[in-house]
């Protein structure tokens, strides 16, 4: 398989979604709002847009499954398997805030091969494919090399709808926000990934994320020399949903604090 030739074509199906969505998002409402959950929210954007990456992503690879946010198709690949967020940042497209996108990520054996983040309204395509490096816009990106906590701005993603944590979360930012330039919430996982990939961001924090929300994002990560950890420092950031990124170094660092209070 050529990874890099799929890695581009990805890239193209995620650009047409999202073109979709952003001729969408002009005249979407209130009244269009659905909601999966308390502060869960959805639209016919999300699941049509996930079915049109579902059809573009069967034509390239048909042996290939599916690991759905909206639940379009549950088929479990042999050896292959996408996971994909077809409008990942859907309370800001809602309410208008112009952060959010689209993630692709694809399997072999478990192990993630391909990366693809396409951040909408910015028309960036942030893409990695495995021991190919990370790129956006066609251009070579790499994380952070800062190794002084103190000067580094720092994303996370604050509790929604599961507050079994909050407290735990609340300490941690309130020892973070103390030692670093800044925090930052932006809305979308898969976007603080990508960011985090090209250097905007040194490091990135987030508990109870969903396999779809960080698959795309960690592997530009790593491609681009970062690291992708649980809190406990361990590598299985998807089945734990707890997902530390940066350098060594920072990551290591927001490690030490995390585990202070979780």
């Amino acid at each position: 398989m050529d990874l890099s030739k799929l890695t581009h074509q990805v890239v193209d199906i995620a650009k047409e979604v999202g073109d979709f969505i952003r001729k969408e998002a002009v005249n979407f409402g209130p009244d269009k709002i659905e909601y999966k959950g308390v502060n869960d929210l959805v639209s016919y954007v999300d699941k049509t847009a996930e079915q049109k990456l579902v059809n573009s992503l069967t034509l390239l690879l048909p042996a290939a499954g599916f690991i759905t946010e909206e639940g379009t198709v549950s088929i479990q690949g042999e050896h292959y398997n996408w996971i994909i967020d077809p409008l990942d940042g859907t309370t800001n497209f809602i309410h208008g805030v112009p952060t959010y996108s689209v993630s692709i990520a694809l399997t072999r054996d478990e192990e993630l091969v391909i990366g693809v983040v396409y951040e909408i309204n910015r028309d960036e395509a942030f893409y990695a494919w495995k021991d190919g490096g990370a790129f956006l816009n066609g251009e070579p990106i790499s994380i952070s090399k800062s190794q002084t906590f103190s000067s580094t701005l720092i994303a996370t993603g604050f509790p929604y709808y599961d507050f079994s944590k909050q407290e735990q979360y609340l300490n941690a930012f309130n020892e973070l926000i103390q030692t670093c330039h800044g925090l930052r919430r932006i809305g979308s996982a898969a976007v603080d990934l990508a960011y985090t990939a090209c250097g905007r961001f040194d490091g990135f924090f987030e508990f109870n994320l969903n396999a779809w929300d960080v698959a795309g994002g960690a592997l530009i990560v790593q491609e681009a020399g970062g690291v992708v950890l649980d809190f406990s420092g361990g590598t299985d950031f998807i089945n734990s949903r707890q997902v530390v990124a940066g350098n060594a170094h920072i990551a290591n660092h927001l490690v030490q604090v995390l585990q202070k209070h979780f």
